[in-house]
């Protein structure tokens, strides 16, 4: 498994604080989509331990229509350039090639794309041109749509596939490999059976270039399992599988809830540690 991931250390949890500068997205629309609201909770995620600041103009909650272009580079390049002082890495959560620009000049340092760079026929060739490190997901069909009816025989072998496909994409692009992270979608195309199969199964994408990005926190599977209608009363289970997730190796979380989070992560390695 790698040891660095846009210049990060690896062989210990990697935090990615979300800022969602938006006003529908499923757990804090609304919450951070103020400019100064934005870069105070992204400030305050360093404090609490985040080492990745993941930035997103527009909402993928499942049903979320798409915002132009233009709008989405207005929301997220100040959020970024007032979090360019804080010491960590930003992300920009996009599906586009002119956000992606935009963002990277402002100081983003990593795209994430839940498309893995199919959602703009640029998107490829500009995150390349960008020289930065990537994050590619999975997901079925559209934030739109992925809903409706996903389908698999065996989700996490077809993810697997899909993933790997895309990382041959990139590499023939011209992406080194160590640039270049997977994230198997967890609520993206998929229904609850199918997240926890994949959980169960996350091992498998260790032999995908990068780190494992996984993002669980505060998803509706968890509110259905553990009965919580409310995204902010799902924190246990979304630490739950974080830490049995780290268990099987996986480095680096998307979460919402940082101090929290960190803080289990941690515990959760010293006790591994200490039977080494």
């Amino acid at each position: 498994m790698p040891d660095v991931f846009a210049g990060l250390d690896l062989r210990l949890p990697v935090v990615m604080g979300i800022i969602n500068v938006t006003p529908d997205s499923f757990s804090d629309g609304g919450e951070t989509f103020a400019h100064d609201a934005a870069v105070e909770r992204g400030w305050q995620m360093v404090a609490d331990g985040a080492k990745i600041l993941d930035v997103g103009g527009e909402s993928t909650r499942p049903g979320a229509a798409a915002v132009s272009v233009a709008e989405e580079i207005d929301r997220v390049v100040p959020v970024i350039d007032g979090l360019r002082g804080s010491g960590v890495v930003i992300s920009i959560d996009t599906r586009h090639a002119r956000v992606m620009a935009a963002a990277v000049a402002a100081g983003a340092g990593v795209v994430n794309d839940v498309s893995a760079l199919t959602g703009d026929d640029k998107s490829l060739e500009v995150a390349c041109e960008l020289g930065v490190p990537v994050i590619l997901m999975h997901m079925q069909g559209t934030p739109e749509n992925m809903q409706r009816a996903p389908s698999y025989e065996n989700a996490p072998d077809e993810v697997h596939a899909y993933l790997a496909d895309r990382v041959n994409a990139c590499v023939t692009a011209g992406f080194r490999a160590d640039q270049i992270a997977v994230d198997p979608g967890i609520g993206f195309g998929k229904t609850q059976d199918h997240n926890l199969e994949i959980l169960n199964r996350i091992e498998i994408f260790h032999d995908l270039a990068g780190p494992i990005v996984l993002g669980v926190s505060r998803k509706s599977f968890i509110g259905r399992l553990a009965g919580a209608d409310d995204p902010h009363n799902r924190v246990p289970g979304s630490i739950a599988a974080a830490v049995l997730a780290r268990q099987k190796g996986v480095q680096i979380f998307r979460v919402h809830d940082v101090p929290e989070t960190v803080q289990a992560l941690a515990v959760a390695d010293a006790i591994v540690q200490a039977g080494r």
